[in-house]
């Protein structure tokens, strides 16, 4: 569950050092922890990085500070070929594949197989 938040394992390593800069920037600035996180990772994060180059080593220690991006592509293809037909041809084969023969018997035109006479 914490993977698809986006939060990694090296992320709960670094809460000990998120503490320490929130410890430091009360001492020093005075701010809370809106505040703070605000500078950190909300909308004075810009400016906050701006102003203060010095904490840049303690800002890079900080958790959370990973980027990772999602990314889809979509593709499509355009056929510069015209597909139209103009002429449409019917082609009819007539060679047939098949002979069938009448089974003749030479026996029955001999009379050797006759029908009983007698019953």
């Amino acid at each position: 569950m914490l993977q698809s938040f986006g939060v990694h394992y090296d992320d709960i390593v670094q809460l000990d050092d998120l503490i320490e800069h929130a410890e430091f920037h009360k001492a020093q600035y005075g701010d809370n922890m809106i505040v703070f996180l605000s500078k950190h990772y909300g909308e004075l994060k810009a400016q906050h990085q701006r102003d203060h180059q010095e904490e840049k080593n303690d800002h890079e220690k900080l958790p959370f500070n990973h980027s990772s991006s999602i990314s889809s592509v979509a593709d499509m293809v355009i056929n510069p070929f015209g597909t139209e037909l103009n002429q449409f041809e019917i082609i009819d084969f007539k060679v047939l594949n098949f002979h069938y023969q009448a089974p003749t018997s030479s026996l029955h035109t001999e009379g050797i197989l006759q029908p009983p006479r007698i019953s």
